[in-house]
């Protein structure tokens, strides 16, 4: 079975860090972008089965970058979870009607976000461990 790929987009780079190592331990083949420019060209090079955004960056917010990705045919979709310092409820609702799939808070639980982004690419847990 393919690994699905899944980019990450974060100006953090030890959370980016943390995210790809976690995720390359479930599996996944990981990309990375640091800037919301960077995120669109690289989701249109890449194609991933999901992208986790942060929502504060530099060249292009992520709210821009779910806009720009929403409105290709080549990446509207793609799931879009987002991951902000930001509090949820200053966020989610205006998230959830650009398209994101779902908001997580940072500091985040590394297993709460590994089963949310199982759930969001349909991958069940026995599928996980078969494909170790």
């Amino acid at each position: 079975m393919e690994k699905k790929k899944i980019l990450i987009v974060d100006d953090d780079e030890a959370v980016v860090r943390i995210l790809s190592i976690n995720l390359a331990m479930e599996g996944f083949e990981v990309y990375t972008a640091f800037d919301g420019m960077s995120a669109v060209m690289s989701a249109h090079k890449i194609l991933p089965d999901l992208i986790i955004l942060d929502v504060r960056m530099p060249a292009g917010d992520g709210f821009s970058v779910v806009e720009r990705l929403r409105t290709s045919t080549k990446t509207f979709t793609i799931p879009i979870l987002f991951l902000s310092a930001l509090p949820k409820e200053d966020i989610e609702e205006k998230a959830l009607q650009a398209g994101v799939s779902q908001c997580f808070a940072k500091p985040f639980d590394p297993m709460a976000l590994i089963g949310c982004i199982n759930g969001l690419l349909g991958i069940r847990k026995e599928q996980v461990v078969a494909n170790m």
